[in-house]
């Protein structure tokens, strides 16, 4: 059994911003096949920045610790800040993850970017769609 952080057990056992969001600017999914972990990421945006980010999640202990963490790290920010949230940034703010359990940060930053998508579409913005990688995976 994996080894977890105080703070990912915080956020597994007390979840933030868990929910939907009635009427929501966008919304974003990310699942990963392999593991069945399920994230969905709804956000309310206001002056170009995120002022609500609710989530929904199946998943494992882990991914419901990122889905948590992310909600915190992308509430208030711009979208540009928000595109800038990497893998490694959401495993570092938990205080680490198992290496078999790296691929969950993934797809915390991935749902929420796809929400910002989402939001991007239908004010009829061009969007490119993009893979939220880790800028410093040599790393790992």
């Amino acid at each position: 059994m994996p080894v977890y952080s105080e703070k990912v057990m915080d956020h597994f056992m007390n979840p933030r911003n868990v929910g939907e969001i009635e009427n929501p600017d966008g919304v974003g999914e990310e699942g990963n096949p392999v593991c069945g972990d399920m994230m969905t990421f709804y956000i309310k945006v206001a002056d170009g920045r995120l002022a609500d980010v609710k989530y929904k999640t199946f998943g494992c202990g882990a991914a419901i610790a990122v889905a948590s963490i992310v909600s915190e790290m992308g509430k208030g920010k711009t979208l540009e800040e928000v595109r800038n949230i990497t893998p490694t940034m959401v495993a570092n703010e938990l205080g680490g993850l198992p290496k078999n359990k790296f691929h969950c940060s993934n797809l915390g930053a991935q749902a929420l970017n796809n929400a910002i998508d989402d939001y991007l579409r239908k004010q009829g913005k061009e969007v490119k769609s993009r893979e939220v990688t880790n800028h410093d995976e040599e790393e790992e």
